[in-house]
């Protein structure tokens, strides 16, 4: 774990970020805000692809709540059996799904309380469904981020919830919104876990790892 680093290293850094994405983008595919809460769910334990293969046809047929009840679960088991957990994910889907129809007039309430409250959706989920849909700067922190921030020392910690807080504490406000996603796009494209690709890193001159790949 590298020591975390100052003010002006991290401004630099994701200055360098933002010049080289202005705005990024999540990966997962979804045509409103529901069926990111359900395309997130899907995508623990699984990459972006694969759920957006298998999500392609079910959101054409099931992009409401009660869409979702009325195709019920083996319809969903069906279109996405080739994600990993997708017998109890699938569950957990028609849970929630249920509860947002009896709970909140099938809208997805904007609260991490309540969206933690749902079946399947974690923090991290919450934080995906707050930062891409209603555009709050809430950190969910993946493997990747929490590769990145130790490795880098943006945002060192021993578990994800304390990386979520030195993202918090530590980058600043102005980076706040797209911090996750930059951080999230760095850590799956250059910053690989098995081979990082530090010879065209933007910011290789601003980060501490030692043992940095030299060709």
């Amino acid at each position: 774990m590298a020591k975390q680093l100052d003010y002006h290293t991290i401004r630099a850094i994701f200055t360098r970020f933002q010049d080289a994405d202005p705005k990024p983008k999540g990966e997962l595919d979804h045509v409103n805000v529901y069926t990111l809460v359900v395309a997130v769910a899907l995508s623990a334990q699984a990459t972006d692809a694969g759920v957006n293969k298998a999500t392609k046809e079910l959101f054409k047929v099931a992009d409401t709540p009660q869409k979702m009840l009325d195709l019920g679960l083996d319809g969903l088991t069906e279109h996405i059996k080739t994600i990993g957990l997708f017998r109890q994910k699938a569950k957990n889907v028609m849970k929630l799904s249920q509860i947002l129809v009896d709970e909140y007039g099938g809208e997805v309430p904007n609260s991490r309380a309540a969206l933690q409250s749902l079946p399947g959706v974690g923090r991290k989920t919450a934080n995906v469904v707050l930062n891409m849909w209603w555009q709050q700067p809430a950190q969910a922190v993946d493997t990747h981020i929490f590769r990145v921030g130790n490795r880098t020392g943006i945002a060192p910690g021993k578990t994800v919830e304390a990386v979520e807080r030195a993202v918090e504490d530590n980058i600043p406000a102005d980076f706040q919104l797209h911090a996750h996603h930059w951080l999230i796009l760095h850590g799956r494209y250059h910053c690989k876990a098995r081979k990082p690709m530090c010879p065209t890193c933007i910011i290789k001159d601003l980060c501490p790892f030692e043992d940095k790949t030299v060709h």
